[in-house]
């Protein structure tokens, strides 16, 4: 059987038997023992004899190499606002390029709920990656088309529909689709992803009307108030604040003012820009919108890299910060659907600022 053989098995539904000739692609990795770990979410990060960047080089790690984080510490970088290191058990690296992940995997679910949506449920991704194989080829999505060989990243969500079994390894597999995104499918391994619960979606202080959310572009900053009360504080990337040579607005800022949140929706298909200069990334998870064009306070996977700007106009996050966000504003997202979008005044408003 051959790979091509093994791609058509995304049109299978739940409960089908596989009897493949050898082990399928795509199968999880044995990863670093370590309650904590991190990946290395750039081509190559040099591994250093100290927390400075100054200091000796012993080493490389190259794109998704999963390291055990043993602590975070401050050190030194001369070109770098961001002065936080992670120590490894064989030297230290600069933390902006270290996603902080977990290996937690999951026993895969028996069968699947039946929701308004229709059969499936809302997965995340619990490992620090998991490779996708395309069930519907040819490639639909830009990032696809460049890459033979995805993967889905910790904390991605992605919409579960169907169960299939191997007989020949014993693993299952989850076929995996966006709901907003370009029509592609995907097999994954299953105990990659861990089903979404209904308290994920829980709204965070509902009866308090008296809610705003502040963007401050200059400090790179994100702050949730009740009142005059400030009940979350975290660090964040916003969009460009300028041209690196004058004073235009970059067409990536993100824009300043007041501005309601329209839309909210577990998990967004983001893409945009131009070859060479764009995006592309499937499965953005906690994504709140508050600008008509689709910028939004969502979780962020490609960088840990937060008080600096580093995004294309969106208010980058980490995924535990974008959750509790999308809890806590308004309008509240059930499970099922997990998208609302609402009408002027529309919701929670947030205040992009300049300090």
């Amino acid at each position: 059987m051959n790979r091509r053989d093994f791609l058509k098995l995304g049109t299978l539904s739940a409960g089908v038997s596989l009897k493949l000739a050898y082990s399928p692609p795509g199968l999880l990795p044995d990863f670093a023992e370590s309650e904590h770990l991190g990946r290395v979410a750039v081509a190559k990060v040099d591994l250093h004899s100290r927390p400075d960047a100054t200091s000796n080089t012993i080493g490389a790690l190259y794109e998704d190499a999963v390291v055990a984080w043993q602590r975070e510490i401050v050190g030194y970088n001369p070109y770098r606002f961001n002065q936080r290191w992670v120590e490894t058990p064989d030297g230290y690296l600069w933390s902006g390029n270290i996603q902080p992940v977990q290996n937690n995997p999951n026993q895969p679910v028996q069968s699947l709920p039946e929701p308004g949506l229709g059969q499936g449920m809302w997965v995340r991704v619990t490992v620090p990656w998991v490779d996708i194989i395309l069930a519907n080829p040819p490639a639909r999505a830009p990032s696809l088309k460049e890459n033979p060989t995805p993967r889905l990243y910790y904390s991605q969500i992605l919409w579960a529909d169907h169960i299939q079994q191997d007989d020949t390894t014993g693993k299952t597999f989850y076929r995996l689709t966006e709901r907003y995104g370009y029509g592609d499918i995907f097999l994954a391994e299953a105990s990659a992803f861990q089903p979404l619960s209904p308290d994920e979606f829980a709204p965070i202080s509902p009866d308090v009307d008296d809610k705003r959310v502040v963007v401050d572009v200059t400090r790179q900053t994100m702050s949730c108030f009740e009142g005059n009360r400030e009940v979350h504080f975290c660090r964040i990337s916003t969009g460009p604040k300028f041209y690196a040579y004058g004073n235009e607005v970059d067409e990536w800022a993100t824009p300043l003012g007041s501005h309601p949140i329209w839309r909210k929706v577990v998990s967004l298909h983001m893409s945009g820009g131009t070859t060479g200069g764009g995006y592309d990334l499937p499965g953005i998870g906690w994504t709140t919108l508050f600008v008509g064009n689709g910028v939004a306070i969502h979780s962020t996977f490609w960088h840990n890299n937060f008080g600096v700007p580093m995004s294309h106009g969106c208010v980058n996050a980490r995924p535990e910060d974008a959750h509790w966000v999308f809890r806590w504003t308004a309008p509240y997202v059930p499970q099922d659907p997990g998208d609302v979008t609402v009408s002027m005044p529309g919701g929670t408003q947030v205040q992009v600022i300049e300090a």
